[in-house]
Parts: structure tokens; sequence; C-alpha cells
């Protein structure tokens, strides 16, 4: 039998920012999680010195501060051009990228590598596997949060270092694997044909969010762009 994506080689990726709006805020620390198999992943993680100041609210989620960045930060161009070719070279190996939520983290990235003038990755070949749009897949009437620790943590998957760029894209390979492994819905197809769906899996979700909303006199537009919300 072939071997299926979730067995093979996977790239996680995962960013700590300065704030949520992917179009003005920065990253201050990136990490790339890659490895041939389960279990034998190895991290690499930038520190960017992002040129901006570091909201209180982000240091107290992330815990990296101001005077961190700018004694030990690498310049945004060079951090960023070193993650953008990374991604590069698993597009043109065929492997697949894993992000939680990865909509925020890959649409961060763009906004960045543009501001930076860094030649994007190739998005449209790309095959990214979004462990949170699995997970409302696959177990869409569950109730409570589903942050990236408490996903993990219902599917067993160990989470060290949270809030660490390393940490979380560790735990999204992990969960990425187990999800795939539980469920042939996920598992049983193509990487390539898993980001499809998932596009369609993530529209369907934002419409039915967008709904909830109405029903409780909210009138709340959700984005159902996926991967780039751009």
């Amino acid at each position: 039998m072939s071997e299926r994506w979730f067995e093979g080689p996977l790239l996680g990726f995962d960013t700590e920012t300065t704030g949520v709006a992917v179009d003005r805020d920065r990253i201050v620390q990136a990490a790339l999680v890659s490895g041939p198999h389960p279990g034998v992943e190895t991290a690499r993680t930038w520190l960017i010195d992002p040129g901006v100041p570091i909201p209180p609210g982000a240091t107290r989620v992330h815990g990296i501060t101001d005077e961190r960045v700018q004694a030990d930060g690498l310049a945004p161009a060079a951090a960023l051009a070193e993650v953008a070719a990374a991604l590069r070279g698993a597009v043109d190996a065929g492997v697949p990228v894993v992000a939680f939520r990865a909509g925020f983290d890959c649409t961060l990235l763009s906004y960045e590598l543009e501001r930076h003038g860094i030649e994007q990755p190739d998005w449209v070949r790309m095959a990214i596997v979004d462990p949170s749009v699995l997970d409302k897949r696959v177990d869409r009437y569950r109730k409570g949060k589903r942050t990236l620790g408490v996903t993990a943590a219902h599917y067993g998957v160990p989470h060290a270092q949270a809030h660490s760029a390393a940490g979380d894209a560790i735990a999204t390979v992990g969960l990425a694997r187990a999800i795939g492994a539980m469920y042939p819905e996920v598992g049983g197809i193509t990487a390539p044909e898993l980001h499809a769906a998932q596009v369609l899996w993530h529209a369907e979700d934002a419409a039915s969010l967008e709904a909830y909303f109405r029903r409780k006199g909210r009138e709340e537009a959700v984005d159902r762009r996926w991967p780039l919300c751009r």
C-alpha cells in the first residue's frame, strides 16, 4: 500500500505576531517543523525584530518583548526570505504544509512578504492541511472551544510550549496526523484533493456561522476565503 499523506513528510508552519490584523500586524516569531515520518520532526525557529512596538497584549500571549527582539531578533527581510524559500521548497517537493487556522498565518505572511519585496510561495500549487478546518468537518457538533490547545487535547496530541511558534507548529503537525489516521474522509484522499475539499468545508462553515449570527440578531460577515484571505 502506498504511503498516505499523514504518514509521510509534512511541513508545519506557525507564527507569533504583534496582533491579529493580517494586513497591518507583523511577525515576531516564525517556526517550520519538518520530518519524514511521525515522531521524527525537527523545528527551526526565527525570532524577528518587526521594527514596530509589540503591544503589551500580544506580549502577554507569547511572552516576546521589544527588548528581546531588539537584542536577538533578525531583520524581517532576511528571516522571512528564509521562511518563504522553505515553503517554496515544500511546494516543489510536493510536501503538504500544515497550519492551524491557516487563513491567519498564511495571509499575514503573504502581506509581510509583499511588504519586504520577497517572492511569494506558489499558494495555488501549495497543498495546505488545516487541522482546524478538518476538526470542524469530522466532529462538527462538538461543544466547547476549538483552540489549538483544546483541540490537541481532544485528540490526545501533546502540546508543550503553547504560544511559541515551534510548540504550536509541532502540535499542529501531530494533530493533522491524528485526524488523518482517524477519519478516512480526511486521510483517504491525496493532499491536493484534501486542500480542495477544505476550501469548500471552510466556506460552508463560514456560511453556517453567519447564519448563527443572524439568528442572534447580529449582522457579521465571516470570510469564506481560505487559505488566503486577501
